[in-house]
């Protein structure tokens, strides 16, 4: 086996009184690709930084094979020394790299002449990555990579991912993104870590398990504290010795104990505020357009929204998305066309730029918009300290300025006051951003039964397939094409091909990046993806178990006595029959499918 290029061991680090990290281990062989995850606030970008070196551990060992390049990217990167895009993503690169840097600059659609003061957030976030890949790392360190990426550049950056030999640290809450590239999952909980090596698909599951043998020692431990307490009141008649090395026994016990409440963090809450909506159709579009002198956003787009629905909406940055929510809900006059909201909306908006947090404020005052020490949550008021709680927040964080929080911190904050309004209409944009795994699951259990409408924008592709009950799509120059399910239901729609999307103006220079990119494409498009010979691998085991299930459900249907006997069960034999064919059949077809693209792509 090869020696790991880096080596962490018993590291540890306090923040602000407390340890954050408590014996935290990574190791990391050549070219292995590792996931590191845990909640909000559990220390995931301090192990990053001290791994890249930009942050010295209170102890512990730490170990970098000798000249090994490694390249470390922020969740924030910092161009703000330099002039244009160009001169980032060259710093400290040698000449014979420069036509690498400038063929990444053009495949994530930068000219290399823009100005670094000026760049969004996805600008930005694209710059960085096309520095991280033209140094050629031997180590890559990548701290939530896909935050402000659309989902054409998140599709790219899997394949060039997946081409390097790099070795790598990923931090992540794009479970797809995870699934695709992690071969093994370090989970960072209670300033420790434990690794699964198995692909982050299995992971959550793992947890679960982890959790609830952490919980039997939890219990354990109060039974002994609890016969230790016992022998105190009533059996301190032994030798004096004795006495005090079980006094001293509880002490530690209790220490220990008290230590693991102290890390247990809770469970988040999120309950959305809901208002009653009357209309079952609640916001309708006829002929919508909205266009630039350069390019057109939105062309004739009619659009129903009922009661109920769940309408993602995806596309590539540019494409025109957050100009569509504007129309939608009536914050923008379309240039033609009409737009119809329903008379009983009660709105609820959040922007990905989270525009509703001040930085100057507390996040008590923020809650309760100054006005003492209640939140107004629905038609009920809730102690601040307690509303905080349930997500996430200490009591002692209540008089902590906003601009101190954290990334995931402050979107918890924005979707805690977001919630606590009454609503029947959601307005999201891009609400995963910089939140953990546990607190998406949440999100979507609460969305999931939410009883009002939700419009959402977002590049997750997993968080639309767990929500979405159709998927809006940019397709470019102004086309919009809706879909019936999330995201990989489009997909399959569409024969698995993903929409591009992204409006460009006329006369922005696109041939050289348009070629490198094809170039590139059939480079990578020589084999499956890895998603696509995952699901081959399993179609057999899954078509082999419907077939089991078929037959079960003949054999039942099979008695001739069953119709009289059993009416009722005898229908849900048939219906559970007529469903298990139905999903036979797909698979059949899909197998064949992706046997026929293999052989395509290998002949």
């Amino acid at each position: 086996m090869s020696a790991p290029v880096l080596n962490l061991q018993h590291i540890t680090f306090t923040l602000g009184g407390r340890p954050l990290l408590d014996g935290a281990e990574i190791s990391v062989l050549p070219g292995e690709r590792l996931c590191l995850v845990g909640r909000n606030g559990s220390g995931k970008s301090t192990l990053l930084r001290i791994a890249a070196g930009e942050l010295l551990a209170d102890s512990g060992d730490y170990f970098l094979q000798p000249g090994l390049k490694v390249h470390y990217l922020p969740q924030e990167p910092d161009l703000s020394s330099w002039k244009t895009t160009f001169d980032y993503v060259t710093a400290n690169l040698d000449e014979t790299s420069f036509h690498k840097a400038r063929a990444m600059l053009m495949e994530l659609e930068l000219t290399g002449d823009e100005a670094c003061a000026s760049l969004s957030g996805g600008e930005a976030r694209r710059c960085a990555l096309a520095k991280a890949l033209a140094s050629e790392p031997d180590l890559l360190l990548l701290d939530e990579p896909t935050n402000h990426l659309d989902l054409p550049c998140i599709g790219w950056l899997e394949r060039e991912l997946l081409a390097s030999g790099a070795g790598m640290i990923i931090i992540s809450h794009d479970r797809r993104f995870l699934e695709t590239l992690c071969k093994s999952v370090i989970w960072l909980e209670e300033g420790k870590t434990q690794r699964l090596d198995a692909n982050f698909v299995h992971f959550e599951s793992w947890r679960d398990e982890q959790i609830e043998l952490a919980e039997r020692a939890a219990h354990k431990l109060d039974r002994k504290i609890a016969r230790e307490e016992d022998w105190m009141r009533y059996g301190v008649t032994a030798r004096r010795k004795r006495n005090v090395r079980r006094v001293a026994e509880l002490a530690t016990l209790r220490a220990e104990r008290q230590d693991i409440a102290s890390r247990q963090r809770g469970t988040l809450k999120l309950t959305a505020s809901e208002a009653e909506n009357t209309s079952k159709i609640v916001i309708s579009a006829e002929d919508l357009k909205w266009a630039y002198p350069d390019r057109s956003l939105i062309e004739n787009l009619t659009l129903k929204i009922s009661k109920g629905d769940r309408l993602g909406v995806c596309g590539a940055n540019g494409a025109g998305k957050t100009t569509l929510l504007r129309l939608l809900t009536g914050n923008l006059t379309p240039q033609s066309g009409e737009v119809k909201l329903s008379p009983s909306i009660q709105m609820v908006t959040l922007d990905q730029q989270r525009s509703a947090l001040d930085g100057q404020q507390t996040v008590a005052d923020f809650l309760t918009d100054g006005h003492g020490e209640m939140v107004q949550v629905g038609t009920e008021k809730r102690h601040v300290i307690g509303y905080m709680k349930d997500f996430l927040f200490r009591p002692e964080q209540a008089r902590t300025p906003v601009s101190h929080l954290s990334g995931g911190e402050r979107g918890r904050l924005a979707l805690a006051a977001a919630l606590a309004r009454p609503s029947n209409l959601l307005v999201l944009d891009e609400p995963t951003n910089d939140l953990d795994l546990e607190t998406l699951d949440l999100l979507q259990d609460m969305l999931g039964d939410y009883n009002g409408t939700v419009l959402l924008v977002s590049h997750d592709r997993d968080f639309l397939d767990r929500l979405a009950t159709s998927t809006l799509v940019a397709e470019g120059d102004g086309r919009w094409i809706e879909y019936a399910g999330g995201y990989s239901d489009m997909l399959a729609q569409r024969k698995g091909a993903a929409p591009k999307g992204r409006n460009k103006p006329n006369n922005e220079p696109s041939n050289n990046a348009q070629t490198s990119s094809q170039q590139r494409s059939a480079k990578t498009a020589a084999k499956l993806s890895y998603k696509e010979q995952r699901e081959l691998d399993q179609l057999p085991d899954k078509m082999a178990k419907l077939e089991k299930d078929a037959d079960l459900c003949r054999n039942a249907l099979a008695d001739p006595e069953l119709y009289s006997r059993d009416a009722v069960r005898f229908e849900k034999i048939t219906a559970a029959l007529q469903k298990t064919e139905q999903e036979l059949s797909l698979a059949e077809e899909r197998w064949l499918e992706l046997e026929a693209k293999k052989e395509e792509l290998e002949n």
